[in-house]
């Protein structure tokens, strides 16, 4: 017999129509709360840790060639950009000469069909909310398909749970709002349950490559694949070095009492360890969500332990409905699919270049990626042409929703490719054809216009 709390909530899952495996997870995560786990990696318990860098590995053409060819592609699609104002597939947004994420993210897959005579099956993880759009989106792209296997698959659903009893928490203004997806570690389920784990292992695949929709960096690369193949390792992660950008981001670690990689997210972090968190130069790496898994060994990990991979919980403190401070307090219980890191003893990082990690998270990142500092060629993949990433910090009050961010470029971005950094704060609406230049800040108290033609520079 369970709590009262957990009753419910399997009763609610099950009405709603959610997959058993999904249900028993969710229990076991339950029961971990209400047994007052935290999910909390306190620093005293992990130690930094050092990884291999791609470009030091020798990776074969015929070792690449051989492993993409047996590899599945999965991105994950569930966001709606509802932090930058939307109610769609974030990845519906248009990136460049009238394609979306979406639009690259086929084209990249087919070209590597293409140059390397591959299956290269695209499956995404979409939401209950995105699967339409998506779908519909993608349906131009009549070859994209693989015989045999879909094109997506949902990923689960559960009951947010009222913070002061646990149990589900009812919303009539907006039943959809009792909802949360369990996090992105619900890949592994989703898998299980819907039986693509073992379609895919009949059809001959070995391997699959996840990683995010917004992040058009991670194509799946035959090099990285090779590497992969060629290591043995069950599972790994591709890592980057970080940068201050990345201070209130996760990182990487050793756990000291059995040597296992973990992945700290910021959520798992005490408040006393918080400056530990943002020392750049003790956890040197964090992760792109970039990441690798044999599907055989995953698999058999699912199957040991009855279908619940058993990933840190994380424990999300939040209101029913994010947008009124007002409304009650939930918990959120959620697991990153980055933490199965530890699950398996072999587990393997390779640190890879920032070239892999390109993701949009708010229109600061969407200004960049619309702009000229990347070019996109004939196989669709992120060019940087820059010297280096400028950084961008649009004034919140204007440009955070992506309506208002677009009307404030009528005539698309300005060139950033001789930019170091943006900064403005304030209403501005930009001409065609500017150029920002080195490091600039624009401020003022009305709304302006910057002209046509014109080039901004620190000293202009």
């Amino acid at each position: 017999m369970g709590s009262s709390g957990l009753n419910k909530a399997r009763d609610k899952m099950a009405a709603a129509g959610v997959d058993e495996v999904a249900i028993e997870t969710f229990a076991h995560y339950f029961r971990l709360l209400e047994h007052g786990e935290t999910g909390m990696i306190p620093e005293s318990m992990i130690e930094p840790v050092d990884i291999e860098a791609l470009a030091d590995v020798e990776v074969g053409d015929d070792d690449a060639a051989a492993a993409i060819r047996t590899t599945a592609v999965i991105k994950l699609n569930g966001g709606l950009g509802t932090s930058m104002g939307m109610d769609r597939a974030k990845s519906l947004l248009c990136v460049r000469r009238g394609l979306s994420f979406l639009d690259i993210i086929a084209r990249q897959v087919l070209h590597l069909r293409r140059e390397y005579d591959a299956p290269l099956p695209l499956l995404f993880m979409n939401s209950f909310r995105t699967s339409e759009d998506t779908m519909a989106a993608l349906a131009r792209y009549e070859d994209l398909p693989v015989e045999g296997l879909p094109l997506e698959f949902l990923q689960n659903k559960e009951p947010k749970l009222l913070a002061k009893d646990l149990s589900p928490v009812s919303w009539p203004k907006d039943p959809d709002l009792e909802w949360c997806p369990p996090g992105h570690g619900d890949l592994y389920t989703a898998l299980r349950g819907t039986g693509l784990l073992e379609q895919l292992i009949e059809a001959g695949y070995d391997r699959v490559f996840v990683s995010n929709s917004d992040n058009l960096g991670a194509v799946p690369d035959a090099r990285v694949a090779g590497w992969f193949a060629t290591s043995g390792a069950p599972f790994a992660i591709e890592a980057v070095r970080r940068t201050p950008s990345d201070k209130k981001g996760g990182h990487f670690a050793r756990r000291r009492s059995d040597g296992r990689i973990v992945l700290r997210e910021t959520a798992q972090t005490l408040p006393e360890d918080r400056e530990s968190l943002a020392d750049l130069g003790r956890h040197r790496f964090c992760s792109t969500n970039n990441l690798w898994f044999d599907l055989r060994k995953m698999k058999e990990a699912l199957d040991v332990r009855d279908g619940i991979l058993g990933l840190p919980l994380i424990r999300n403190e939040k209101t029913v409905d994010p947008g009124d401070a007002s409304s009650p307090a939930v918990i959120q219980v959620e697991t990153a699919m980055g933490a199965a890191v530890e699950v398996f003893p072999d587990s393997r990082l390779i640190e890879v270049g920032r070239d892999r990690f390109v993701p949009v998270k708010t229109t600061n990142d969407l200004l960049v990626i619309r702009s000229d500092v990347y070019d996109i060629g004939s196989d669709f993949v992120l060019d940087q042409v820059s010297d280096e990433i400028p950084y961008v910090d649009l004034d919140g009050k204007v440009y955070k929703v992506v309506g208002e961010f677009d009307r404030r470029f009528p005539a698309g971005t300005p060139s950033m490719r001789k930019a170091t950094s943006l900064t403005v704060s304030g209403d501005f609406t930009f001409g065609a054809h500017v150029q920002v230049v080195g490091e600039v800040e624009l401020s003022t108290t009305s709304a302006e216009r910057i002209p046509d033609d014109a080039v901004l520079a620190a000293d202009s």
